[in-house]
């Protein structure tokens, strides 16, 4: 025998279970069923392709076992079991950073926190709220030994060699005082079939009825075992769609995704033809808590001729689909296809196209609230998408949404293009990392004036990548308003003749800021501010800014280049000045709060600060 502390995490996640967490209790036994149906899934697998256990006589199913007096539950499968590195690995730590995740999204409210604990991949330990005692009897498919791992559900955890016939786990529950209504079988049935009908292993209600025998005296009291099976164990997406209701797909729905909130939406389709395949999609009502995560945990199972292959596989659906929960069933694909073959597999790529066309479709035709709340969730994945998925960009490009300089809440490139000059068919934005400071930047200005919409995209790290990579729209070309001209109402004249008055003021500003900045310039873009900052858009280096943002790697100053605007009348004044000083000063004011304006600070806060301090003083 071995004792084992439990990793940190899961000590921190043990406590909360068996303290914290009472609104939903009746979970624990889902994720239990749903751990032994996988654990049969990957059992029924090897059977097929592993030459060991072809001729094994064997039907996957689970058995729930209820001992009144006792006071205890009993859950059993016979699949691929564990050995004793299985237990400590899968039982005593977690691999994945989810025990972290998941505690650092606990709310304090119950009944949100409890509904967590299947979507980080910590279901197990949802039976200490309403155990005092688990034991854990496994044994591996192939293996001789079996292992019995035993805790309360404290600090620490014992293993130890046991005896056990068959593969396949044991797990049982010793109750806690207060938790009996789990000796019910009309509850715990009632828990079964609303959380596992759709398993699709029979599940085995067993308990013990006292039976009355004989007459009088000769009356005689004895105990039978009785079992039923509770779960209709038909997987759900081969029945007919005529034949599910809409409460049958959101249950299957919770099983699988380990979700308590109903989907947001889902798509059932059954394809024959050159190939034959069954999918069946949902979009979480709420985005999974890992999406950006590097070790996020694909949501789709991938069944052959409905024998689970895995639910570990990235390549299923485009990584921005990652999302997606559900469950794709090949007759074609061969039972004993691995990883590297799927990647290649010409069935799996035609499969994976037409799926995400489905995909896109479901998603084009949710409307009102529902469409907003997919935007709200999963918008920063369709922008991935267009970057990603050149088959498929224009039906993204569709359904991305966007912030706009003109209307409350999001727009589409299509409304844009409704409300835009048609002739000129150019479709302006603005990127930034806030959105406040983008909407009152002064690189806006003159757009407002002349009445332009300007998307607002404050997405920086992904619009910065994706946004130049779209080129065009419906030929609706995308522009950068920080790398064009402004529209202004003067003439070329009236431009010249503009230039040439404040040419000294220009060069003296250029001559006094130095290496600061890559040139000054006159603007068209402002109407307000007395000054703006660009990038120059020729350097390589800013087009590059972003992709070495986001990849962690030092990000090079980008020149920025100055330009006054002719009509303010501070701008006005300094060019009438002839005091050099109060034109430096001046000048690196205009600089900094230019800066400022766009969200970038100025390289020297403390003399930005005598500055502005020094001409407060003089103009008063």
């Amino acid at each position: 025998m071995s004792k084992h502390q439990f990793q940190a995490e899961i000590g921190a996640l043990l406590k909360l279970m068996t303290h914290s967490l009472y609104s939903n209790k009746e979970i624990f036994l889902r994720e239990l069923i749903s751990n032994a149906s996988d654990a049969i899934d990957k059992f029924n697998y090897l059977k097929l392709t592993d030459d060991r256990f072809k001729e094994e006589e064997w039907s996957g199913k689970i058995s729930v076992k209820i001992d009144e007096e006792d006071g205890s539950l009993t859950i059993g499968d016979n699949g691929i079991g564990m050995n004793e590195e299985d237990l400590i690995n899968n039982l005593g730590t977690i691999a994945r950073s989810g025990t972290k995740a998941f505690l650092e999204q606990l709310t304090g409210d119950a009944k949100k926190d409890s509904n967590l604990i299947g979507q980080f991949g910590v279901g197990f330990y949802s039976v200490f709220m309403v155990a005092e005692h688990v034991d854990v009897i496994s044994k591996k498919a192939g293996e001789d030994q079996a292992y019995k791992f035993s805790t309360d559900g404290t600090g620490e955890y014992e293993i130890k060699p046991v005896i056990k016939e068959s593969h396949g786990t044991v797990i049982y529950i010793k109750l806690k005082e207060d938790e009996k209504e789990f000796l019910n079988r009309w509850r715990v049935k009632e828990v079964i079939q609303k959380y596992s009908n759709h398993i699709a292993y029979p599940i085995y209600l067993n308990w013990t009825e006292e039976i009355q025998e004989g007459e009088g005296e000769e009356k005689k009291t004895k105990k039978e075992v009785k079992s039923e099976q509770v779960n209709e164990a038909k997987a759900l997406w081969t029945l007919p769609k005529s034949e599910l209701k809409e409460e049958d797909y959101i249950e299957f729905y919770k099983t699988i995704s380990h979700d308590s909130e109903d989907p947001l939406a889902y798509i059932h389709n059954h394809v024959e033809g050159t190939l034959e395949y069954t999918t069946l999609f949902y979009i979480p009502y709420t985005a999974p808590m890992d999406l950006y995560r590097a070790d996020y945990q694909p949501g789709v199972k991938l069944y052959v001729k409905r024998v689970f292959i895995t639910d570990d596989d990235k390549e299923l659906l485009p990584p921005y689909l990652r999302f997606i929960r559900g469950i794709i069933d090949s007759e074609d694909l061969p039972l004993n296809v691995s990883r590297e073959i799927l990647q290649e597999n010409r069935i799996m790529a035609t499969i994976r196209q037409a799926s995400v066309k489905r995909i896109l479709k479901m998603i084009k035709e949710l409307e009102g609230e529902k469409f907003d709340r997919f935007v709200s969730q999963y918008n920063r994945l369709v922008k991935e998408g267009i970057y990603t998925d050149f088959t498929n960009k224009e039906t993204l490009l569709e359904i991305v949404r966007y912030k706009s300089s003109e209307k409350e809440g999001m727009v589409s490139l299509d409304e844009y293009i409704s409300r835009g000059n048609s002739e000129k068919k150019e479709i302006y934005y603005i990127i930034g990392e806030d959105e406040k400071v983008l909407r009152n930047s002064p690189l806006l200005e003159a757009y407002k004036k002349a009445g332009i919409e300007v998307l607002i995209m404050d997405d920086y790290e992904v619009d910065s990548i994706v946004t130049p990579s779209i080129g065009s729209y419906k030929e609706w070309k995308l522009v950068d308003i920080t790398t064009v001209e402004a529209p202004e109402s003067r003439s070329d004249e009236e431009k010249k003749e503009i230039e040439e008055r404040y040419k000294p003021l220009v060069e003296k500003i250029k001559e006094k800021l130095g290496d600061a900045v890559k040139d000054v310039r006159i603007s068209t873009r402002l109407t307000d501010s007395p000054a703006c900052v660009v990038k120059d858009m020729s350097d390589p280096m800013a087009s590059m800014a972003a992709m070495l943002k986001q990849m962690g790697q030092e990000v090079p100053d980008i020149p920025l280049i100055l330009e006054i605007n002719p009509d303010s009348d501070l701008v006005k004044k300094l060019a009438e000045t002839n005091d050099d000083a109060l034109v430096e000063d001046m000048a690196h004011v205009l600089l900094d709060t230019a800066k400022i304006a766009e969200g970038i600070d100025p390289d020297d806060k403390a003399a930005f600060a005598k500055r502005v301090a020094k001409l407060a003083a003089a103009a008063l």
